[in-house]
């Protein structure tokens, strides 16, 4: 027993975190895999959000230093972008509190179809930076992170992919800086949540710890893959994650999760 689990269920749960992981490191939307499983391995809900929060941390941990060595992260937008990512949490927690999540949920209906025909137009994700000014390309990097870091305290799933998105799609960087970016920012918002977690006694440290292994596992291979595939293998994982979270909406207004 793990944490007061058989040990089959807990690995029954790495395994859902490898999978995750991996989608996670290349298009990011890790958590629309990883939340279920935890759910469905019987823990509840504050404790499965909690303990895949450390997983997830540990695992994109991982996958952010294997861009960083590679040299596919731009600091002059990932800072700045960072600390706005957890300023906009904050501030979508906050309105959570006071708006029906149906709303965002119904909004989401209309922007994931949207948003996977603005990929589909595109034969590939751009493998070298577009031109741009550079006050332009901060500029839309900052406020889209800010927007999503939004989207993310008030709801979350599919969070790396639509960052991935308007990093690819409307500030022209290349997908492998735009991956690493990204994970710079999810980093940063998983820590904030995770210490939140921790602080509340929401976390399964036994469960957790042994997840996060499955996680460091998924985020290598994935990472690894998407620094040497880029947008071939990057732009069919975010329609995937886009087809994933379209479901994911549309069973949560019908009641059935």
């Amino acid at each position: 027993m793990i944490s007061g689990y058989p040990i089959w269920v807990v690995m029954i749960i790495g395994i859902g975190v490898f999978a995750a992981g991996f989608v996670d490191a290349i298009g990011g939307g890790g958590g629309i895999i990883s939340v279920p499983i935890y759910l469905l391995a019987g823990l509840p809900t504050h404790f499965a959000l909690g303990t895949n929060k450390m997983s997830s941390c540990i695992g994109t941990a991982v996958s952010t230093a294997r861009y960083l060595k590679n040299g596919f992260v731009n600091w002059m937008l990932a800072i700045p972008a960072a600390i706005l990512a957890m300023i906009g949490a904050f501030f979508g927690t906050k309105i959570q509190l006071a708006v029906d999540e149906r709303i965002l949920k119904y909004v989401l209906l209309v922007v994931l179809p949207v948003a996977a025909f603005v990929l589909l137009r595109q034969k590939s994700l751009p493998e070298t930076e577009g031109e741009m000014a550079p006050a332009k390309r901060r500029a839309i990097v900052w406020i889209g992170t800010f927007l999503i870091g939004i989207y993310d305290g008030f709801y979350g799933p599919g969070t790396g992919t639509f960052l991935l998105l308007i990093y690819c799609s409307f500030a022209k960087l290349d997908v492998r800086t735009a991956s690493g970016n990204v994970k710079v920012a999810n980093l940063s918002s998983n820590l904030a949540a995770l210490t939140t977690s921790l602080l509340a006694g929401k976390v399964l440290i036994g469960i957790g710890l042994i997840a996060a292994c499955f996680s460091i596992a998924g985020h290598y291979v994935g990472s690894g893959l998407a620094i040497k595939n880029g947008s071939k293998i990057i732009r069919p994982v975010i329609l995937f994650v886009l087809s994933l979270l379209l479901i994911r909406v549309v069973l949560e207004l019908l009641g059935v999760l």
